[in-house]
């Protein structure tokens, strides 16, 4: 089994750089980060761990910018969102902004996404929440046209363009990976266009019978990547034996030093170094 790290980068944690860097050293192979662009005030959207909205939420970086301050003190390490929320991202621009990820880490860039739960956050962005879905779809195929065609050109119900250039280019081909997050809503979404589902942090017993329905759905053996996963020998035990590929353990968002104390924590646990 493959071992990443999953957090939330802000202004009062480690920064991106020196998290990089120690997840690297530790072994670990991927590093994933949240996205909010912000949290509106009035906010009738629950938030889905219950109870009040940790303020990690409110003050997350730019997830490329952190991103993109890692790769330049890695060598090894896949660089990823977790998640992206695309519902509220114009398709041009995200596209360019992966693909300078990829290139400037040498093809380690990886697209999680995801649809989104805070209803009030995409409608400040001019989403409307009730068609969040197709609108994901299509920008993800959007996206994946200026990623792979010279000149990329798409026409659809949310996102219209003629014929464009956009560059750069994925360093991956044909693009970088494509992780779809989400529950069993989403499997015709990873079946259609995605590389592997992000999966939700779900109890091993009831994610087991989820990946053989999401199998059926994609009609092929997609693998399976679980996000914020637990730091539990049992646990990560379970999860190998009914077929996920990849656990992210979640690292809370620290200070350096006690980010640094729990990174060792985590690799001991997951067998690293």
């Amino acid at each position: 089994m493959k071992f990443g790290v999953s957090t939330f980068i802000t202004d009062q944690g480690i920064a991106p750089d020196a998290l990089g860097r120690a997840v690297e050293e530790r072994g670990f192979d991927s590093l994933l980060i949240a996205e909010h662009t912000h949290i509106p005030v009035e906010r009738r959207s629950p938030y889905p761990g219950g109870g009040d909205l940790p303020e990690m939420y409110y003050r997350t970086l730019d997830p490329f910018v952190a991103l993109s301050a890692a790769a330049s003190v890695t060598e090894r390490l896949l660089l990823g969102t977790g998640i992206a929320l695309v519902a509220q991202r114009d398709p041009i621009i995200t596209a360019k902004e992966v693909a300078s990820l990829d290139l400037v880490s040498g093809g380690r860039a990886i697209f999680g996404i995801g649809v989104g739960w805070n209803r009030e956050e995409m409608e400040n962005h001019g989403t409307d929440p009730s068609t969040r879905g197709r609108l994901v779809n299509e920008r993800l195929r959007a996206i994946r046209e200026l990623w792979t065609a010279e000149k990329a050109e798409f026409h659809g119900e949310f996102v219209d363009f003629d014929p464009v250039y956009a560059w750069p280019k994925p360093v991956r081909r044909p693009h970088p990976p494509i992780w779809i997050g989400g529950g069993e809503g989403a499997f015709p979404r990873i079946a259609e266009i995605g590389d592997a589902w992000l999966a939700n942090r779900t109890p091993p017993e009831d994610l087991g019978p989820q990946i053989e329905r999401m199998r059926q759905v994609a009609g092929r053996d997609v693998p399976v990547t679980l996000y914020a996963a637990p730091d539990d020998p049992a646990a990560i035990e379970a999860y190998e034996r009914v077929g996920v590929e990849r656990l992210l353990l979640y690292l809370p968002t620290r200070p350096e030093n006690e980010t640094l104390a729990q990174l060792d924590r985590l690799a001991a646990v997951a067998g690293l170094g």
